[in-house]
């Protein structure tokens, strides 16, 4: 017989499942209690968020938005390229109404983030982004949260439940275990998927990083990588406008084609994180609650499904989801799932 808490939790993903068509693969355990049921909120609802704040933190001076009571269960949703925390401008208030305190920093060289010093190499390897979440928690006074984010955000967001699971109370990847192996990164994929990565190889040019340098060619560039990614989303162009006002930050080509380079062996990261990067490499299990979700428009994910792919590398409690006629950006084409799995997740 199915108790109270159970039928809760299943109302709720039923609720959601009928607006996305969502599919799920249950969770191998049961959860603490049942998850309300999210309104669902259109895409493109809201624009801006009510508080942009800055704090110091590690290396870098980080500008993040902020919602909710300051004292209530804290969220982090982390953002990926080419895109800016406007990706969960609608997941926000929605889990802020929940009673989270959500915080949605800007990555490094995204936005109103800046390095402290001009000295510091502008570096994106894995290890140092996943650091600069851990050093704005630490300057936010902040012991655990739950961590959701979708292509680097869901690589950092991996990194973070791997090596420092009690900073993690709980997570929701997009595209499930994103931790980068250098070594199998060597290895070509099928051509199928290699086009989709198109622009990675044109970073790892010359013509690649000046047309990062230029401003009308990166924005033309990144707004090609939407259209591309996201085949079914209807954005307007002011959408896009307010995302790519992140990308006028000053170190953003240097760390887009840093991160890129890097992830295919062709720029150095730095010996301070090769301890951490060693430990990466021997694609260390998540242990954490987790939920994955997969959109089934994203050319990234191969193929979309059950997420059997990297099932193996969560060992906690767990979850998959995949959602139909998504693209890349699945926080921001899809919120109220996305939103769902955190309160989700959180009950694991």
């Amino acid at each position: 017989m199915i108790d109270r808490r159970t039928f809760g939790r299943a109302l709720g993903l039923a609720t959601v499942a009928s607006l996305t068509g969502m599919q799920v693969v249950p969770a191998a355990a049961t959860t603490r209690g049942a998850a309300p049921a999210l309104p669902a909120v259109t895409p493109g609802t809201h624009t801006s968020f009510t508080s942009l704040k800055q704090v110091k933190a590690g290396l870098l001076d980080i500008g993040y938005a902020e919602a909710g009571p300051a004292r209530g269960p804290v969220v982090i949703c982390l953002h990926g390229w080419p895109y800016d925390i406007h990706s969960f401008v609608d997941v926000v208030p929605l889990l802020a109404a929940q009673g989270y305190r959500m915080i949605v920093p800007y990555l490094r060289g995204h936005g109103t983030t800046r390095f402290l010093s001009s000295k510091t190499f502008r570096n994106a390897q894995q290890s140092a982004i996943a650091l600069d979440i851990i050093a704005l928690m630490d300057a936010l006074k902040i012991d655990r949260a739950v961590l959701a984010g979708f292509d680097w955000g869901s690589r950092t967001a991996d990194i973070m439940a791997a090596l420092w699971p009690q900073r993690c109370k709980a997570l929701v990847s997009v595209s499930g275990y994103l931790i980068t192996n250098l070594a199998a990164n060597l290895e070509p994929l099928p051509p199928k998927a290699e086009l989709a990565w198109w622009y990675q190889y044109y970073f790892a040019t010359e013509r690649g990083r000046l047309a990062m340098e230029d401003k009308d060619k990166r924005h033309d560039l990144t707004r090609l990588v939407w259209d591309t990614v996201s085949p079914t989303w209807d954005f307007d162009d002011a959408t896009f406008e307010r995302t790519a006002a992140a990308f006028e930050n000053p170190d953003y080509a240097a760390i887009v084609i840093h991160n890129y380079r890097w992830r295919l062996s062709l720029a150095d990261g730095e010996r301070r994180y090769d301890g951490l990067e060693k430990r990466l490499a021997a694609r260390p299990v998540i242990k954490v609650p987790t939920i994955t979700l997969d959109a089934e428009r994203d050319p990234f994910t191969a193929p979309p499904g059950d997420g059997s792919s990297y099932r193996n590398m969560f060992t906690g409690t767990y979850e998959h989801r995949t959602l139909p006629g998504i693209g890349h950006n699945l926080p921001q084409e899809a919120p109220t799932a996305f939103a769902q799995a955190v309160v989700d997740v959180d009950r694991f």
